[in-house]
């Protein structure tokens, strides 16, 4: 019942109304999405006017962060940036708020240079993937921002900071204020919560530096998506464009690699729990797969017995067009993966790792190393 009211509430709140009813419940939630964003203008000016207080990092922070909840690509970003400042031998560290990992502990060092300190649910998924994918930086989960950075700096000399889902987080200074829009639909409907995507009004994308579009089409661009990116046109901030595709090579949750041509020919099953897993499947069809079965998932799922039980229920039973019974491969995202183990199933589980790919790499490159000059 979660999963479908989720899926129900993302498609109304990107795409809008398609019935009355629909039509009739965004008009209810519409004045409460004012009130909310009304809150944080007066919050956003509270800050600006110096009422509250913001902590200056003496090193450089570069937020990454949106104005959309979920689905935009944040995590593959800061990734992306990571191993940018990692390739040029920084000391960086990553601050999140940790969603999904374990509450009433104000500060919690995931990764201190040599991989993971902590599992997924004791830190949150994305933390945790950022470590193991990552493992000689300093990640570090902090509700409170500002905490997290003095630790990283002062204990484990981090030279630059990155913000991970910042834009909103006020009480933290930052010198570099990137803002991701999924180009299909960046301002989903247009309505804030709770009838909408949105955490802020549009205009608060004024504080960006730099527009980051994700998921940006190849080749022409449709009119429904030149129509969406028209949303940005009263905004000068500079943009840069960027495609987010499964990587070719996938690995088990031991680590055996499987190849592209391996999953063509066999039968596979997927299942995800993020915001978007629709986009996943449609990115695993767009490379070949034929995919026997789908299941849809809540982001950031509990994978209990019972939807385990599911998922195994779906994998063994799937036919495939040959007729034959259960299939060869489960596929899943990274994000889904780090919850799991290889014990759990009987087939190999598969995790395909999303790879941030910007089409103007010269432009982002500029921006941040424009921080050490």
């Amino acid at each position: 019942m979660r999963t479908r009211l989720a899926l129900f509430y993302r498609r109304l709140a990107s795409q809008g109304a398609q019935s009355a009813a629909e039509s009739l419940l965004l008009a209810v939630l519409v004045p409460l999405g004012w009130l909310y964003g009304v809150i944080n203008v007066v919050r956003a000016w509270l800050y600006r006017r110096q009422c509250l207080a913001s902590y200056r990092s003496p090193v450089p922070v570069i937020s990454v962060g949106n104005l959309a909840v979920g689905g935009t690509g944040k995590t593959p970003m800061v990734d992306y940036l990571l191993q940018g400042q990692l390739h040029r031998g920084r000391r960086v560290a990553v601050v999140s708020r940790g969603y999904g990992g374990e509450k009433g502990v104000p500060v919690r060092v995931v990764c201190a240079g040599n991989g993971p300190l902590l599992s997924a649910a004791q830190c949150g998924d994305e933390p945790y993937l950022l470590a193991m994918r990552n493992p000689e930086a300093i990640v570090i989960v902090a509700p409170r921002r500002s905490v997290g950075i003095q630790l990283a700096v002062e204990q484990y000399a981090a030279e630059v900071i990155l913000l991970d889902d910042g834009y909103q987080h006020l009480a933290v200074k930052r010198d570099l204020n990137l803002l991701l829009f999924d180009s299909r639909h960046p301002l989903g409907n247009g309505h804030l919560l709770p009838a909408g995507l949105l955490r802020e009004f549009p205009s608060a994308s004024a504080r960006a530096d730099l527009f980051i579009l994700t998921r940006y089409p190849l080749g022409d661009v449709g009119s429904d998506s030149l129509m969406s990116l028209a949303s940005l046109a009263p905004f000068s901030q500079p943009l840069v464009r960027a495609r987010q595709h499964l990587d070719d090579t996938v690995r088990d949750l031991q680590g055996q690699s499987y190849s592209l041509e391996q999953l063509q020919q066999g039968r596979c099953v997927a299942f995800a729990g993020i915001a978007n897993p629709a986009d996943f499947f449609s990115g695993l069809e767009g490379l070949g797969i034929d995919l026997q079965a789908t299941l849809a998932l809540a982001d950031h799922c509990e994978y209990t017995e019972s939807l385990l039980d599911s998922i195994r229920a779906l994998a063994y039973g799937s036919v495939g067009a040959d007729g034959v019974d259960g299939a060869d491969f489960l596929l899943t995202t990274e994000k889904d993966a780090v919850k799991l183990q290889s014990a759990l199933f009987e087939i190999p589980c598969c995790s395909c790792a999303l790879v941030f790919e910007p089409l103007e790499p010269d432009v982002l490159e500029q921006f941040v190393e424009a921080l050490f000059s």
